[in-house]
């Protein structure tokens, strides 16, 4: 008689903390699908100031809520790509609270394993903020970055490529929150005449009133992102019904939102480690021998370019937008990825993570027993 075993998974961010777990018949080897186990406030990322204290403070409140006895624990968190000290800080501190081997990635790793089913590929996530993880499944030499991406740790060489994720100050190109301030700056300047007229400001004013109301309702309480993020929808919704305006600035966000995914992929590393390529030929060229082998190697970085194809699997508040998700498939599309459905979220992929070592994630995961 085998004794039963769970896995909790938890996604941790910055608005809130989701916990699962998910037990399975140790003499079958099957996992049934999870149930929830907590849900409370998040925490302000492992790279903030005291992110490690903060992080426990949100996840330990599931131990009153464990049922069950737990073989391990596997948590997405907020902050973790650009803080792996502090990761493996949590990893550890959370196997010694629990007893059992602890995983810690970011919540982006974590999202990308669970919506590509632990493969390789892009996850492009299209919410109140916007970012793109490219993940590849090549074993590479050296740090696994292509130049573009952060390091992280672990034994698989995968390369992986982060691109956005820098908040609404600097990034967050195409996302809910960008939306949001493009319809306001369209309404605002179509108050005064600097723009055309549009149907978005009778779409907001039924939010916010009329636009000398905007700037009272911008310093109002809660995160202005999230907050601007609600207007999303208004945009999308006169976008698709016709008005001009309003199709412009979805326009805008669909070209944004694509040229990220694209950045991220397997696709434009390649292209970046072939003109890099091409750069230290030109460089080398003074003699024509050095020149010739140059050559020689761009045209094959170049060719091997041309025959990527990547998946990319789309996540996030806005692209549950029927019409705007199928524009942005159709971008993608245009631009040679195959777009695919999201196999889960977050959460699954924390448990994939808990099970599995040998992903092309797990270079980004902190471990500790």
């Amino acid at each position: 008689m085998h004794s039963p075993s769970a896995v909790v998974a938890v996604d941790l961010g910055k608005s809130r903390c989701r916990v699962v777990v998910s037990e399975s018949d140790a003499g079958v080897g099957r996992r049934p699908a999870r149930r929830p186990l907590h849900e409370g406030a998040g925490a302000p990322g492992l790279a903030a100031a005291g992110g490690v204290a903060a992080a426990l403070e949100s996840i330990l409140p599931l131990r009153a809520r464990l049922d069950v006895p737990i073989s391990s624990i596997s948590v997405g968190a907020a902050g973790a790509w650009t803080a792996p000290t502090a990761a493996s800080e949590l990893a550890r501190r959370l196997a010694d609270t629990f007893g059992v081997p602890a995983a810690v990635t970011s919540d982006v790793v974590s999202a990308h394993a669970g919506a590509l089913d632990g493969d390789a590929g892009v996850l492009l996530i299209a919410g109140t903020g916007a970012a793109a993880l490219g993940i590849d499944g090549d074993r590479i030499d050296g740090d696994g970055i292509d130049g573009r991406g952060i390091d992280g740790s672990g034994p698989n060489g995968a390369r992986a490529t982060l691109v956005d994720g820098w908040g609404p100050e600097l990034g967050d190109f195409g996302s809910g929150s960008w939306l949001g301030r493009e319809a306001l700056r369209a309404v605002l300047r179509a108050s005064v005449g600097l723009g055309p007229s549009t149907r978005l400001t009778d779409a907001v004013a039924m939010s916010i009133g009329v636009p000398s109301a905007i700037h009272p309702w911008l310093a109002g309480d809660g995160p202005l992102p999230r907050r601007l993020a609600t207007l999303a929808p208004l945009v999308l919704d006169a976008a698709e019904s016709g008005d001009g305006v309003a199709a412009a600035i979805a326009a805008e966000s669909i070209r944004l939102l694509a040229a990220s995914a694209h950045a991220a992929s397997k696709t434009a590393a390649s292209a970046h480690a072939a003109s890099m390529t091409d750069a230290t030929a030109h460089a080398a060229s003074m003699t024509a021998a050095t020149a010739h082998a140059a050559s020689s190697n761009g045209a094959a970085s170049n060719g091997a370019s041309a025959s990527s194809v990547d998946t990319v699997a789309l996540h996030g508040g806005l692209t549950e937008h029927v019409w705007f998700r199928a524009r942005i498939e159709e971008s993608l599309r245009a631009a040679g990825h195959a777009v695919v459905a999201s196999a889960g979220d977050a959460l699954d992929g924390a448990l994939l993570l808990a099970e599995s070592a040998d992903l092309p994630h797990e270079r980004f995961v902190h471990r500790a027993e």
